[in-house]
């Protein structure tokens, strides 16, 4: 009875097998958006453009172009002063300076640039 006993153990392990991982179902679900982001119908973008007219391209009525103002200001024959143009764009002195220097050597115009008795920065197109 042993041998039968140990054969039917021998039986049960060469059943059992190696370990090894089921193999792994595809997944069911899709791309997903990221968390929190906005659901959008497909036409709204189209939608809100639409609604909305655009400005056309050299229309100036509606706003104005500082870069015009600015170099008109600067053909003037006194010229203009960094305090003039920042109190007409409302820009920053920084971004005026940054202007002038493309304006100078981008945008091909001879500009002069010197200091008053005041000490005030004033800027000038050479003709």
């Amino acid at each position: 009875m042993k041998t039968e006993e140990t054969n039917d153990k021998a039986a049960m392990v060469a059943e059992q097998g190696a370990h090894v991982a089921p193999a792994k179902a595809p997944s069911k679900k899709g791309a997903s958006r990221k968390k929190g982001a906005p659901k959008a119908k497909k036409g709204a973008k189209r939608a809100k453009a639409a609604k909305a007219p655009r400005a056309k391209k050299g229309a100036t009525d509606a706003r104005s172009n500082k870069k015009a103002e600015v170099i008109a200001m600067m053909k003037r024959t006194k010229g203009v002063t960094l305090a003039e143009i920042v109190e007409a764009t409302g820009w920053q002195k920084h971004t005026v300076r940054g202007f002038v220097s493309i304006l100078g050597s981008k945008g091909g115009q001879k500009v002069d640039s010197s200091k008053n008795a005041a000490g005030e920065r004033s800027y000038r197109i050479a003709k």
